[in-house]
């Protein structure tokens, strides 16, 4: 996720509907740009499309928001990482743990396991 995507997720953190246009004014980019980085969205089911009743003749008028899935703290998680909360099991910490050598903890001199690991918080 790119600081085009946070951009366009925080305008539409609130839950409204909005279309391409008022998106287009608020995050302030390129209709090309907009339009690219709102179907990469879409695709991950980050924000659903839906066509409105069209009122006349011309084309389609289609209006963007969050998925159900996501909500306003998950859309704060991805705008700004770092005041999220990051859960990882024991084996994926274990992975990127400095202190672990082939199952064995250097910083505890013993084995590595999640009762006497130094990085997990009690």
């Amino acid at each position: 996720m790119d600081l085009y995507d946070k951009r366009i997720l925080a305008v539409l953190r609130d839950g409204k509907s909005r279309n391409f246009q008022q998106i287009l004014s608020r995050v302030e980019l390129s209709y090309n740009t907009l339009r690219l980085h709102l179907a990469q969205l879409v695709e991950h089911d980050l924000v659903v499309r839906r066509k409105r009743p069209q009122q006349g003749l011309g084309r389609p008028q289609f209006t963007y928001t969050l998925s159900k899935g996501v909500d306003g703290r998950a859309v704060s998680a991805l705008v700004d990482p770092y005041k999220g909360l990051v859960v990882l099991s024991f084996d994926k910490l274990q992975r990127i743990c400095r202190h672990e050598k082939g199952r064995y903890c250097k910083e505890i001199r013993g084995r590595c396991a999640p009762q006497n690991c130094p990085q997990i918080i009690k």
